[in-house]
């Protein structure tokens, strides 16, 4: 059993281990349990009725979270020509071609996000060891392969992430910082449960949201009332 610190001990005296609360209130009780000297990050655990073993069940997406999440991402676009100038335009922190991939080649990592034109991908494909094994590989379902590079660096910057199914069953994306209103957080985890109620699969059977739970980077975790979302 994990072995927590005088703080999160304390601060874990704030919550019912046997109760789900409702949305405003785990927010309330998470940022309230927030005692770091940083400013933490809120992330949601979404567990779901699916099988991730199989193909079918598969649930992967992206959300604009209405207020962002809190951290600047910083944004490559690999294009050239008029595309490379409107990924600048739009505000891409690094764009380039086969610069930017001789870069990486030789250990470069300054980035939060990839994005390429299609016709980039057959020479950025020969970075997949390197940033496949960072989760930073430009992905069609993800909308970071795209020739629309303005729409896709403004997501970006506006606070849109991807979530993604993991072994558990689970899924786990940030919603904010535990410096965000309450209402700011709430409304995100409401983006965030409504897409991955849009991306229900249809080989889905019995109940879709099993629990939802909130935390920040150090402190305890709330339950939260899934009824809410249905």
């Amino acid at each position: 059993m994990a072995k927590h610190g005088k703080k999160y001990l304390e601060a874990a005296k704030l919550f019912n281990s046997e109760a789900t609360y409702e949305p405003s209130e785990a927010v309330e009780l998470v940022k309230k349990a927030a005692t770091a000297k940083f400013d933490e990050t809120v992330e949601a655990a979404v567990r779901l009725g699916v099988d991730p073993r199989k193909q079918d069940q598969a649930v992967r997406g992206v959300v604009v979270l209405p207020h962002g999440t809190g951290k600047t991402q910083r944004v490559l676009v690999f294009a050239k020509g008029d595309k490379a100038k409107e990924a600048e335009a739009a505000g891409a922190d690094f764009v380039g071609d086969q610069d930017m991939i001789n870069k990486i080649q030789q250990g470069w990592f300054e980035f939060d996000v990839c994005v390429a034109t299609p016709d980039m991908m057959s020479e950025v494909g020969k970075l997949g060891r390197l940033l496949g094994g960072k989760g930073l590989m430009p992905n069609p379902k993800a909308g970071t392969v795209t020739f629309d590079v303005a729409k896709a660096v403004q997501e970006i910057k506006a606070g849109k992430i991807e979530y993604r199914l993991d072994k558990a069953g689970q899924i786990h994306a940030p919603i904010g910082k535990v410096s965000f209103d309450a209402a700011q957080l709430n409304e995100n985890l409401k983006a965030l449960i409504d897409a991955l109620n849009r991306a229900k699969p249809a080989a889905a059977k019995g109940v879709y949201l099993k629990g939802i739970a909130i935390s920040s980077t150090m402190g305890p975790s709330a339950r939260v009332n899934t009824a809410v979302y249905r």
